[in-house]
């Protein structure tokens, strides 16, 4: 479903199949889900179909001439569009009304393609205007980064539904590169930003098996990188793509990049690519990687490691910063980097089979996930910090006003429904919700993959014989999963259930016999399968983590976990008056647990005594006196980080002072 590498000759694993996974609608994620699938996914077609907002399927009507005007929003409006209908497409079985807009806008995107497969509707409208424009002139237009998301969509919108209306608009558009790149491999190569096409053109070639769009991927690839000083290090083109070992710049564009690399591997087994992708996911994960999933610290800046020319520094903006560098309260943290990291990190599992893959999917659909959008389901963050305080005194890009330009008297930040000038990241998250049950397994041959744990029923077919595999827990509140596996006959398979890296202590048990095999962090079964239950315990205590001390932010400074979720204290839930910055955690201290409700039904809140400490530092001063004032006992609440900013405006810190 999420990547079809049933033929990949060097996959460990592939998707399962359309359809063949639902979710129930409790839980967390499952909640999530159900919410997307009636409000968010719904309302954000809504936006995409009003010219007067989106514009996004009124621009492709104008540039197939079905309608007159201007085009409007960003150039890389049309492949926020494709995102949307591929989570409409994922979630039309759950969420009937939406094969009519998909439908429709299939049918002003064919109209609008060229006979030779470009289809751009800012380009076209202009040049049905008599303006002298051309395809791949400006790779500001990104047009490569639209048609790499219409080509994920026709494969995907093939393996759904059959239909071949996309998927021949997804042909086209790999036609066209493929001649591009015969003959404007320039003009390409400098048009390679937030590369999803590569990604998309190897979907194509696991989807048609035509040799000709793996090569166009390799050659996608040489062009990217190698062009040491004409290169940057914000679009990862420097060195030879196949030579980079360290993660820099623009984050989103990095890991599309980083995932198209390893989508390579999946394929062809080169040795290279495949060393190359391993160590940059473990510089990002050993030392850009925050607590919560979040990519890309930096706001902007300049980066004189990865150039050849240290004589000169190249900028980076949204982007992985040097080792450590992980503020707080300016964590960038784009969503579509966190997400393209989700998309990354899949693929890295399908090539290797190590659930420290997996691991990190789970850090991120946990917490940055659900922290992305708001709980009445149509509001979204573009930015994802880990600290939010009152009255900042300097400008910060916030979702939904990017050219604000003067300080505002609060800097408490807010979800918003629609970003004018960049709506990226909101149908990237409604596809990666809708795709969720898909995340939860994979299979290889006679054998089941459990990567994550979410409520809910699988349909396979294993080692020929149909299987129903059932969830049952109330994880991430309790650490009891129940997986029933029952088989239409006798089969005699392998299940792989994922052994969370962080809870090494987790026991697998069939029949009351526990699995003490364990490859790769997953607890290995094998053996013939009838109506059996898998019982996995999961210990869910809470953690009390501190940070690598060169991350300087995090310095004497404590985050609480408990089990995959991140903690947070907000203003919500401190007395009127006291900051964020004032509370202190006192070492040792005990942790009680209490159900949530409202907004945090299905979490855990967790609650211990705290103490307060003023600030010593006068407003306006920058340093003052340590004043030896007595610390103030006080009642302190966390609750989950993907719940956060749900309770009006407030303060936010993931991270907090420990009192010794």
């Amino acid at each position: 479903m999420l990547t079809d590498t049933t033929a990949s000759p060097h996959a460990v694993m592939t998707s399962v199949p359309p359809s063949s996974v639902t979710m129930d609608a409790h839980g967390p994620l499952g909640r999530l889900r159900a919410n997307a699938l009636e409000v968010t996914i719904p309302s954000m077609g809504d936006l995409m179909f009003d010219p007067a907002i989106a514009h996004a399927v009124e621009n492709f009507r104008i540039a197939a001439g079905r309608a007159q005007g201007e085009h409007h929003a960003a150039p890389f409006m049309d492949g926020d569009l494709y995102k949307w209908i591929e989570a409409a497409v994922v979630a039309e079985p759950d969420a009937p009304g939406l094969a009519g807009r998909v439908a429709d806008a299939a049918d002003a995107i064919v109209a609008a393609q060229r006979p030779d497969g470009y289809v751009h509707t800012r380009t076209t409208i202009a040049a049905n205007r008599g303006e002298d424009v051309a395809p791949l002139t400006d790779r500001l237009q990104f047009e490569t980064y639209n048609l790499g998301h219409l080509m994920t969509l026709g494969c995907l919108h093939k393996r759904l539904t059959g239909s071949d209306t996309y998927y021949a608009a997804a042909l086209g558009a790999a036609d066209f590169l493929v001649r591009a790149a015969q003959e404007r491999p320039d003009a390409l190569a400098d048009c390679n930003i937030c590369p999803s096409h590569y990604m998309g053109t190897i979907e194509v070639y696991r989807s048609t098996g035509d040799a000709r769009y793996l090569d166009l991927a390799r050659r996608l690839l040489e062009l990217h990188g190698g062009k040491g000083s004409a290169g940057g290090d914000d679009n990862q083109d420097v060195h030879p793509v196949q030579s980079q070992h360290v993660a820099t710049g623009h984050a989103v564009r990095a890991n599309y990049l980083f995932a198209g690399m390893t989508d390579y591997a999946l394929e062809t087994g080169d040795p290279a690519f495949r060393e190359a992708v391993e160590a940059l996911w473990q510089d990002v994960v050993s030392a850009k990687l925050y607590l919560t999933g979040g990519c890309g610290a930096v706001y902007d800046g300049a980066s004189p490691d990865a150039g050849q020319d240290y004589s000169t520094i190249t900028k980076t903006h949204q982007a992985y910063g040097r080792p450590f560098q992980l503020p707080q309260t300016t964590a960038y943290n784009e969503s579509c980097a966190t997400l393209g990291f989700v998309l990354w990190s899949w693929r890295m599992l399908a090539l290797t089979g190590e659930a420290k893959y997996a691991d990190e999917i789970e850090r991120v659909l946990f917490n940055s996930l659900p922290a992305m959008i708001g709980a009445e389901g149509s509001s979204y963050f573009y930015t994802n910090p880990m600290r939010a305080v009152r009255d900042l005194p300097y400008q910060m890009r916030r979702a939904g006003d990017p050219e604000r330009t003067t300080p505002p008297a609060s800097d408490h930040r807010l979800r918003q429904e629609y970003m004018t000038n960049c709506f990226c990241c909101p149908p990237n998250i409604a596809r990666v919700i809708a795709e969720l049950p898909y995340y939860a397994y994979s299979q290889g041959t006679d054998a089941l993959w459990v990567h994550q744990f979410l409520p809910g029923t699988a349909n396979l077919t294993i080692g020929g014989v149909p299987v129903e595999v059932t969830q049952t827990t109330r994880y991430p509140s309790e650490g009891t999963v129940r997986i029933r596996v029952r088989a239409q006959a006798p089969v005699r398979a392998t299940v792989r259930v994922r052994v969370p890296g962080w809870a090494p202590e987790t026991t697998v048990s069939v029949a009351g016999e526990a699995t003490s095999a364990v490859e790769g962090g997953y607890a290995v079964i094998e053996r013939t399968w009838s109506d059996e239950e898998i019982l996995v315990e999961i210990p869910l205590r809470v953690r009390t983590m501190v940070a690598h001390h060169f991350v300087e932010e995090a310095t004497n400074q404590v985050a609480i976990m408990r089990g995959p979720l991140v903690y947070c204290v907000e203003s919500a839930d401190l007395p009127d008056g006291v900051g964020v910055e004032s509370v202190h955690v006192p070492a040792g201290a005990h942790w009680s647990e209490a159900d949530g409700a409202g907004i945090l039904t299905d979490y855990v809140t967790l609650h211990t005594e705290a103490v307060r400490i003023p600030s010593p530092v006068a407003a306006g001063s920058l340093y003052g006196e340590l004043r030896e004032e007595s610390p103030v006992p006080l009642p302190l609440t966390l609750v989950p980080y993907a719940r956060w900013a749900n309770r009006g405006p407030g303060e936010m810190s993931v991270w907090l002072p420990r009192l010794r």
